[in-house]
């Protein structure tokens, strides 16, 4: 048998062969147990952050991962920029009847690995089939739960006039990575997505003297930077001006962009943090952050100011350009 059929889930022996050899197989570790309903975990902390996700992209995979592998990292990174050190995830997948068995394994080994490299465990989970024409090959829903660092205390309410927005490195290139793998528009490139987990850019944080300089961490997925900035400037009553020549943006990322009409500040990254950063702290953290290869393009992108409440964007001639929130999605299920 070499796809999924609509036994694979219906609770007998085809199913139990499915969890065994594909996913137990792949994602074994101490806590999985595929013959309980719920894992039990050694929750020690004073303090744990919880997240949910779901996945859709489509295609399932896209030049530097597939859905599996983006599964973990949305899941991790949303639990990191809430100031929180990923440690479990649940895993429901619902599969649709005719996925090629050989591509669901492909996608879960890249979800071992990546829950591997972020050193997270996947502890429980949930298998379900759905009939040929109503899913898109496989759909994943999260759960990740994390240990809360004390010393991160994020909170857009302590942002004021002055502070510094960095971003962790080029955007755009997962939203790219992902259009170009439809083959939509007959183009082809060689931009890979940025998907990976940011952990290692937030943990690199606590290691600062003067860590209250951290107020803000966010991972600009769907609306990208744009609606990150849209939200902060409306929740801190500030406005944000930006430096259009410090947006780091790569070049062949910026062609296809102005090739078909995107802009890449609305497009989504699944590996980058958007930070604020004091301002006396803020070269800093850029220092520290290019220190790492995940951060090595880090840039100071802008500061906020009680001068207006709008996100502008300054133009290298000198001129100012008013960006606006993201009214549509301008590439459907990319994550």
């Amino acid at each position: 048998m070499t796809n999924i059929t609509l036994a694979h889930g219906n609770g007998g022996l085809r199913m139990r062969e499915l969890i065994d050899s594909i996913f137990a197989s792949q994602l074994a570790n101490p806590f999985l147990n595929t013959e309980k309903d719920a894992a039990f975990l050694n929750l020690e902390a004073k303090e744990w952050a919880m997240t949910t996700d779901g996945f859709t992209v489509q295609p399932l995979f896209f030049p530097g991962g597939n859905i599996g592998s983006l599964a973990v990292h949305g899941t991790v990174n949303d639990l990191a920029v809430s100031g929180a050190e990923p440690r479990y995830l649940s895993l429901n997948a619902i599969i649709e009847e005719g996925l090629s068995l050989k591509d669901l394994e492909k996608i879960v080994a890249s979800m071992a690995t990546a829950a591997k490299e972020a050193n997270v465990h996947i502890v429980t989970g949930d298998t379900k089939v759905v009939p040929k024409g109503q899913g898109g090959g496989v759909y994943f829903a999260t759960t990740g739960i994390g240990e809360k660092m004390a010393a991160l205390q994020l909170d857009e309410q302590r942002i004021c006039a002055g502070d510094r927005i960095l971003v962790s490195g080029p955007i755009g290139n997962h939203g790219i990575a992902v259009m170009m793998a439809r083959e939509a528009f007959g183009l082809h490139s060689d931009i890979v997505s940025d998907s990976a987990t940011v952990w290692p850019l937030v943990h690199a944080l606590t290691t600062l003297e003067n860590i209250s300089a951290v107020k803000f961490l966010r991972d600009p997925t769907r609306g990208g930077l744009n609606m990150v900035l849209q939200d902060l400037s409306r929740s801190s009553a500030l406005g944000v001006d930006l430096h259009e020549n410090q947006l780091p943006i790569e070049p062949a990322v910026q062609s296809v962009c102005n090739m078909l009409g995107y802009d890449p500040f609305n497009l989504a990254c699944e590996g980058r943090v958007v930070a604020v950063i004091a301002a006396d702290m803020a070269d800093t953290v850029l220092s520290v952050w290019r220190d790492l290869k995940q951060g090595e393009n880090t840039a100071i992108i802008g500061e906020f100011t009680h001068e207006h409440q709008r996100v502008v964007m300054q133009t290298p001639i000198g001129g100012q350009r008013l960006m606006l929130p993201l009214e549509d999605e301008p590439l459907p299920r990319i994550c």
